[in-house]
């Protein structure tokens, strides 16, 4: 079985580095774990750093941190389903919210569970994904703040998440600036403004985000060590704690074309043949995992010259030219990856999952 290694110790260099970076800047910590898929293991690693806030996208990730840790606060990251509500309320202290009809069924099973449930509203701030419409925050903040079991603590915002709009210090003032409308219309400061995600952190950096904005919700950064404005990793950062191993179950040396007439694979792909190739060969290794487990995408192979040549649903193949590290059948290859490929790889329940 294929394994997807967590490193402890750089999980907690990581985390240390990013609590310096936004605690010299008086900015709290929300560290998101969505990419963990709710495994117990690693999710316990993460609880371990003794983070103050944990943000989840699913309520049975939230019921395993809640069972790991009853003290952390916890937090739903997305506009909670109907059919939710009552697991909302049990497990997430915090949610982010922009449907009014569903604060309202909120306030009531608040009410039956004799709990405060918190609330941050978001903001559409360009990049069309959840928010409430600037236009209307004064008004759906006014039909909020006044219900039974509901405490309004925040307003917050998402940008890169679904059309790649960036942050920058104009919209980023606007989200300050709406903190400040409703102090004055309703003499309540809230007490957090959640600027976003790991993408507005070298804005951080660099001294461009409002002093009122005081609160992030961090996974990239932690797992990657990401800089997504200009796509490297954060100077004394990992850029992984995590590692894929897979094991070889073929490996040949085979030409480099196809030999037959040619359509689309399984996956709907054609094979371009560049002519220059023929003739010529190359190892071919097949490693056990395939698209079900990870797209691939998200994953690079860690040994110089090799890629990826083409998967399958439970198989992928890698071209190592002409192996000079002379793997063979029951040699392990290891992957670096992205995001979204450790999000496939932690869903796949074929990926043997260990601590290091």
């Amino acid at each position: 079985m294929a394994t997807l290694k967590l490193y402890r110790n750089k999980l907690r260099h990581n985390y240390r580095q990013l609590n310096r970076m936004l605690s010299k800047k008086d900015r709290r910590l929300a560290v998101v774990t969505k990419i963990l898929c709710g495994n117990k293991l690693f999710l316990e690693e993460v609880l371990a750093l003794k983070p103050k806030q944990v943000c989840d996208s699913r309520l049975s990730n939230l019921q395993t941190i809640k069972e790991s840790d009853p003290k952390v606060e916890t937090i739903y990251i997305k506009p909670p389903p109907k059919s939710s509500i009552k697991k909302l309320v049990r497990y997430a202290d915090i949610s982010l919210n922009t449907q009014l009809e569903t604060i309202k069924l909120i306030s009531k099973e608040a009410q039956k569970q004799k709990k405060i449930h918190k609330v941050i509203i978001m903001i559409e701030m360009g990049d069309l994904r959840e928010g409430v419409l600037k236009k209307d925050l004064v008004q759906f903040y006014s039909k909020v703040f006044r219900l039974k079991g509901i405490k309004v603590i925040g307003l917050g915002t998402n940008l890169n998440c679904l059309h790649g709009v960036m942050p920058s210090h104009d919209k980023l003032i606007q989200l300050s600036l709406y903190q400040q409308i409703i102090a004055l219309r309703f003499n309540k400061k809230l007490p957090i403004i959640s600027g976003g995600s790991t993408v507005v952190l070298p804005m951080l950096k660099k001294n461009l985000i409002p002093s009122d904005i005081n609160h992030f919700r961090i996974g990239e950064a932690l797992y990657f060590g990401a800089n997504l404005f200009e796509g490297t990793t954060f100077k004394g950062f990992y850029p992984s704690v995590f590692e894929l191993d897979a094991q070889i179950i073929e490996i040949e040396r085979k030409p480099y074309i196809p030999d037959g007439e040619l359509q689309q694979n399984p996956s709907g792909e054609s094979f371009e043949v560049d002519e220059k190739l023929y003739g010529k060969e190359t190892f071919r290794a097949i490693v056990d995992i395939g698209l079900l487990d990870v797209n691939p995408d998200f994953i690079v192979p860690k040994i110089p010259g090799a890629e990826i040549m083409g998967s399958s649903s439970d198989m992928i193949v890698v071209d190592l030219k002409e192996n000079k590290e002379a793997y063979k059948i029951g040699d392990h290859i290891q992957f670096d990856m992205k995001y979204m490929g450790a999000l496939g790889l932690m869903n796949s329940r074929y990926i043997d999952k260990v601590v290091i």
